[in-house]
């Protein structure tokens, strides 16, 4: 018996040992993965954009002598405006940033890690209080920190988003009350930086194809069309991937489920209609009757908020995309 305790606790030590070097192992070459730079292009734009000659005359400003001052403020109202509906309806800031934009929980489990999205108002703790444009730009649309290391931050989402959004949302954030709030810094677990390590997980920064391609200056048209369609649908492809095609959703939540086939195949939406496509997104639950799953449930507030033409155009996109089956 003693020979067999004797033996039960040198295997368990050796398991103990080879655990420990793995971490360890983990642990330097994930901190070399964070600590490095990635370069990207550097981007400038005014926040707020100043108004179009055809924004003026939409607003019936053309006849008025209107000081540039004055125009500046028409310029920052119309901004903060665009801003809180792209936020409330379109890109889900607080899911990471907290309802006040103070900051908030984005992935805290162990053994994974706890990871945290900042500050973004310009109280105590703000990340964001001396961002210059191209600040926003690299954070936001490249997933990338000021000095080039790489963020948690699902830029995939936003890398699509043109300068007048971005501008708008910085616009809309610049104006909110100051929040006093210090964020606690990311921290991989012991199970995060093996997978760091090993490349079953990457940075979002990673998984953009360049770093130095230009970025639409404004959006497409809010019409119901192929072009503002899929222009929407650049923040659904963080979950249900580049095809659109679901499965499993890569960097998130252990715990969420698979993400839904959004193309018309058999596995996705293929018997699908408008109407059951609009109660999915703003009411939660599919044609069948049973309700989405996490993450999508995080959806459903943002998706009330959208407009019918945006609902219309990202539907009539996803429908225009190829049949695939779920990965």
């Amino acid at each position: 018996m003693k020979t067999f305790l004797k033996g039960v606790g040198i295997l368990v030590l050796a398991v103990l040992l080879v655990g420990a070097g793995v971490i360890g192992w983990a642990s330097v070459v994930s901190a070399r993965s964070m600590s490095r730079t990635i370069e990207a292009h550097d981007v400038d734009f005014s926040v707020p954009l100043p108004l179009a000659s055809e924004e003026i005359e939409a607003l019936g400003l053309s006849g008025e002598a209107l000081s540039e001052e004055a125009l500046g403020a028409v310029a920052l109202e119309q901004a903060v405006e665009r801003g809180r509906h792209l936020t409330q309806a379109r890109f889900a800031c607080t899911e990471c940033h907290g309802a006040d934009f103070g900051g908030g929980v984005m992935v805290d489990a162990f053994p994974l890690g706890s990871f945290f999205g900042p500050n973004l108002t310009l109280g105590e703790g703000s990340a964001t209080r001396e961002y210059t444009a191209r600040d926003w730009d690299r954070i936001v649309r490249h997933g990338l920190l000021p000095d080039g290391r790489p963020a948690i931050m699902p830029t995939e989402e936003f890398a699509g988003m043109s300068d007048q959004e971005l501008s708008d949302i910085v616009a809309f954030i610049r104006s909110l009350p100051p929040v006093d709030r210090e964020m606690p810094e990311r921290a991989f677990g012991p199970l995060g930086k093996v997978l760091l390590a090993t490349g079953q997980i990457r940075f979002s920064a990673d998984r953009v194809e360049t770093h130095m391609a230009a970025h639409p200056a404004v959006p497409p048209p809010a019409e119901v069309s192929l072009a503002f369609g899929a222009h929407l649908a650049t923040t659904c492809a963080g979950c249900h991937g580049p095809e659109f095609a679901g499965g499993k959703i890569v960097g998130g939540d252990p715990s969420w489920g698979p993400a839904a086939n959004l193309t018309s195949h058999a596995d996705g939406l293929a018997e699908w209609s408008l109407d059951d496509f609009r109660t999915a997104l703003t009411e939660g639950r599919r044609p069948d009757g049973t309700e989405v799953i996490e993450p999508m449930t995080f959806v459903t507030p943002y998706a009330q908020r959208m407009t019918e033409v945006e609902l219309e155009a990202l539907w009539v996109y996803l429908q225009s995309l190829p049949a695939r089956p779920t990965p």
